[in-house]
């Protein structure tokens, strides 16, 4: 068995600590350096890593680019481009979290740096590996929602009053948009194929930034087909949240009416599912009227992204996210502020690689 990669982590705040750290650790991986200003955040990375090297900038981390097998970006969204740019000159292979960029322009700017240097990049769309995401492939996989037409996906939440934190503050690379919207994008994108146009409602209620967002998307048709309609919500002001996912087909359906124990008034239908506590584990219902039949859990979790990259630069295997998928979902995103702020359909051409 190799040796754990040597990791650099920029930040160490709730992605970083709460989301990387922790997958790199349950992966078998090893953060070396981490970047913070902040002491408190400082002392919790020699806590939870002994012999980390913390220091203050990504300049001072560069410095260690010999010490260093790969760097995790898990800064504010605004600051990604240009910190995955220096990390791509400095020689280093790099993970950024979602979104890769705030607009489609920077992204695709990155991809082609990353091309240039040898493809030493990826982007960490971790809802590929979510359990229901990866239970949803295998339904569809399947057959048994024969011709899927339509796709929702909701993540709502009652938060009245919102966090004061940069997600919700930052005009540039806060909102829900950029944030949850990426990782909706992408897990629509990733089941039914490229989009070929968006309708946006996008509103700003309780903070200077999104808070509620609406995204109907057109996916390219296939085999003669009509496209897949994906309709995608996400909110902080939904006291009475949706069902998290929920698959149209011309056989039946498949619903999720639950997700990370976020509250929902379908609480109670999703208690009844076998497998909490007891049994094989499953994964929300294949639903055909007043049929419902709980569907086993696919294999998988958030830890084999990050298995994946271990095997992408040590094997030569392709990385976990290709970052031009990141590109495809910044192009929606960008084409979906066009669509809200003047109100029509807004036509997405052939998502290009050049």
């Amino acid at each position: 068995m190799s040796e754990p990669m040597r990791v650099g982590l920029v930040g160490y705040g709730a992605a970083g600590r709460k989301i990387h750290a922790r997958l790199l650790r349950e992966a078998h991986q090893k953060v070396t350096v981490v970047v913070s200003r902040s002491p408190e955040r400082s002392a919790a990375a020699r806590a939870d890593w002994p012999g980390v090297a913390v220091v203050p900038t990504l300049a001072a981390l560069l410095d260690r680019a010999p010490e260093l097998d790969v760097v995790v970006i898990a800064s504010p969204t605004a600051e990604h481009a240009d910190q995955a740019q220096a990390v791509l000159d400095a020689g280093l292979p790099v993970v950024v979290d979602k979104p890769l960029a705030t607009t489609s322009d920077a992204a695709r700017r990155l991809a082609r740096a990353a091309e240039r240097s040898g493809g030493r990049l990826t982007v960490f769309q971790n809802r590929r590996w979510d359990p229901e995401q990866l239970t949803l492939r295998a339904v569809i996989d399947s057959g048994e929602l024969g011709t899927v037409h339509r796709f929702e996906r909701r993540w709502e939440r009652w938060r009245p009053e919102p966090q004061q934190r940069w997600k919700e503050n930052d005009l540039l690379g806060g909102g829900l948009l950029l944030d949850l919207g990426a990782h909706l994008v992408d897990s629509a994108v990733h089941l039914f194929g490229p989009v070929t146009s968006v309708y946006a409602e996008l509103r700003a209620i309780t903070t200077p930034t999104e808070d509620d967002v609406f995204l109907a998307l057109t996916h390219q048709h296939a085999g003669g087909a009509p496209g897949v309609i994906s309709h995608l919500q996400a909110s902080g002001l939904a006291g009475a949240p949706g069902p998290r996912t929920r698959v149209l087909g011309d056989r039946g359906a498949f619903l999720v009416t639950s997700f990370e124990g976020e509250a929902t008034p379908f609480a109670a239908l999703d208690e009844q599912r076998p497998g909490r506590g007891h049994g094989p584990e499953t994964e929300g219902w294949l639903v055909r009227g007043d049929e419902l039949v709980a569907v086993p859990r696919a294999p998988g979790g958030h830890r084999d992204f990050y298995r994946a990259v271990v095997h992408w630069l040590e094997d030569g295997a392709p990385p976990p996210v290709d970052p031009w998928d990141a590109v495809r979902t910044a192009a929606v995103l960008d084409a979906a502020r066009v669509s809200a702020r003047e109100g029509r359909v807004v036509p997405i051409g052939a998502a290009t690689t050049a």
